[in-house]
């Protein structure tokens, strides 16, 4: 599978809690902070919940 870069861009303050507990559960903390995932269904439907947070490039 590809692998995609995640970064958060935006804090999650103010946010509903279940765009909190994903942005958790895809591993992000801190805005700015990247991680690289496999680009499987599971992750891709979690990027697509909260995609105005985040931004995905290939890695």
């Amino acid at each position: 599978m590809d692998k995609i870069k995640i970064t958060q861009v935006k804090s999650t303050i103010d946010r509903a809690q279940r765009q909190k507990d994903t942005i958790t559960a895809l591993g992000l903390r801190k805005v700015n902070q990247s991680v690289v995932k496999e680009a499987t269904p599971q992750i891709l439907g979690m990027v697509k919940a909260v995609h105005h947070l985040v931004s995905v490039e290939k890695a």
